[in-house]
Order: C-alpha cells, then structure tokens, then sequence
C-alpha cells in the first residue's frame, strides 16, 4: 500500500537536487531539505550555502534558521562574508536564531573580526547564547568606531548580566550615538547598584527623547527610592511618550507620593496615556486621585473607561 504522504527519510535522496543544473531545481532542494527537518540536512544546507548562485545561497542561508547547533552557526559565520549583501543578510539573521550555547563555538572566533558587518552580526549571534567567553570582546567593541558594532556589544553585556562589565556599560551610557545611549540604559536594568541608577536618572534628562523614554522604563527594573523624584520630573516631559514610561515605572515602584503628580495627566489628550495614568492611580489606591479619575468614567475611548471604573473599584468609596 502506497503512503499517503512521503517520509523525508532519505535526506540523500533530497539532496541530489543540489546537483541539478538549473538554480531553480537547486533552490527547490534546498527548500525539500529544509521541510524535513532533519538534522542530517545541515551538511548539505552547508555546502548549499557556498553554491555558485547567490538565489541558491540566499535560501539555503534562510533555510539554516530552522537549524541549530556548532555547524549550523560555522556555516552561518561563514557566508558573513558573502559577495551578496542579500546572502550576508539572510546569514545574519538567521544566526540570531540560534539557541544551543554550543553554537557559539563557531562565533566565537568572528568576535575579533576587522568587518564591521562580520562584527555586528557575530555579537547579535551570541548574545542570546550568553557565552562568558564573549565578555572580553564585546566589552572592546564598545570603542569600536562603529555605532552599530557599539550597540551589538552593548546588547551581548546586557544579557550576560555580569557586574563586573557595569562601568562599561554607564560609559555607553555617555555614548556620542542616542542608540548606543538608549541600548546602553536598557541594558542597565539587570542592577540595582546605586551607580546605575545614577546613569538612569541621568538618563532622563537626555537630549533625544527615546533615550529619556528609555532610562523612564528601566528605572522600574533597577531603580530604588532615589528613582521616584527624577520619574516624577519626567511627567513633565515634551514627549508623551517620555510621560507614559515615567508613570509606568512609578507605579511598579509602588511611588504612592507621585499620585497626586500624576492624577491631573488624566486631563491630556492622548488616551494611551490616560489609559496609563488610570490603571496605576488603581495601583497606588491614593483616595485623593478619585477627584482626576470620576470625569473619565465615561471617556471616549472604551479602555481608558474600563481602567478608570477598575481604579475607581480599587480605591473604593469617600
């Protein structure tokens, strides 16, 4: 009796497709390989990945993303160099989908690559494999003259969450690139040392707006009592979205005494930012704030009234 449906048992058999003349036949084998899932496969992805036609690279670079392991990720590193810029790219992120720490074997050499793009996407490979090996590397990367090298480094430092690499990571912090600041105050959330939360509250007082955004949120994570005044100064920010991040993290830090600060945002126009305002006025229970919360009960927008009903339930009767 025939089987209704082909088992991709023989991966030999699949991967004659890779001799096929056309590149089209080729791809095709790549893609069949690639559908069967089977470890057996990455040889072939491999060799694929160095075909003559950048079409059959390009997806045999796509296809290793359903792939793991230390040859997946040599295979990877390798096609970096690519005379494609399509090909590096697709290599690229596909070594971001990585999550066997083994890999990092075969990105561990590249983190002291002279190409900039070889650099980048080696760190954006490893961070999420959290290899102690790549501390050392990443932490010199931060003088790199590039700002994209600068902010992979950056983001492998935060994941590791080592202490030691702290000043590091408050000197990005300092950074000449808004990006490397904004990465760099992100990543800071992993400590509660008083130095970081320095660098944070400094943070806020940054000239771009997504960096100020960005210190306003990780203030929740690693921000103690001294966070509470410089958050507070930060619900008068330009940006709204500045506003939002600042009322979130006084929240979380259960900062009873900004709710009267924060009652009057209720009145603002933008109704993400009401919906925020109401939801942690509930949180703090202040009985004072049901003065901003009572005109919003029947607010225009449906989630900013069922916020403000929630809150108001929460703070309960005069």
């Amino acid at each position: 009796m025939t089987a209704l449906f082909e088992e991709f048992s023989d991966i030999d058999e699949l991967a004659e497709g890779l001799e096929d003349d056309a590149p089209g036949g080729r791809i095709m084998a790549v893609i069949d390989l690639a559908d069967s899932a089977d470890p057996a496969a990455i040889p072939y992805l491999a060799k694929a990945i160095t075909d003559e036609d950048a079409g059959v690279r390009k997806q045999a670079a796509q296809a290793l993303t359903d792939f793991d392991g230390p040859a997946t990720a040599a295979a990877l590193v390798g096609a970096l160099g690519d005379g494609d810029a399509a090909v590096r790219e697709a290599a690229a992120i596909s070594l971001t989908e990585l999550k066997d720490p083994a890999a990092g074997d075969a990105i561990l050499p590249a983190l002291s690559s002279g190409d900039e793009f070889t650099l980048t996407s080696a760190l954006a490979g490893i961070k999420e494999l959290r290899r102690s090996e790549a501390m050392t590397p990443a932490s010199a990367a931060l003088t790199h003259m590039a700002s994209s090298v600068r902010i992979a480094a950056v983001g492998v430092i935060g994941w590791l969450q080592d202490e030691t690499a702290l000043d590091a990571l408050i000197q990005a912090a300092s950074d000449a690139e808004a990006q490397v600041r904004r990465a760099a105050l992100l990543a800071l959330g992993f400590s509660q040392s008083e130095a970081a939360n320095a660098a944070l509250s400094a943070g806020l007082g940054d000239s771009d707006w997504q960096v100020r955004e960005a210190a306003a949120e990780t203030l929740a994570k690693s921000g103690g009592p001294g966070s509470v005044a410089p958050l507070i100064t930060a619900l008068a920010d330009d940006y709204w979205q500045v506003r939002l991040k600042a009322v979130r993290s006084l929240g979380k830090l259960g900062a009873r005494e900004a709710a009267m600060q924060i009652g009057p945002m209720m009145e603002l126009p933008i109704p993400n930012l009401r919906k925020e305002c109401a939801a942690v006025l509930g949180e703090l229970a202040v009985p004072e704030t049901r003065q901003f919360l009572d005109p919003f009960s029947d607010d225009s927008d449906p989630d900013v009234r069922k916020n403000v009903r929630w809150a108001l339930d929460r703070i309960g009767a005069d």
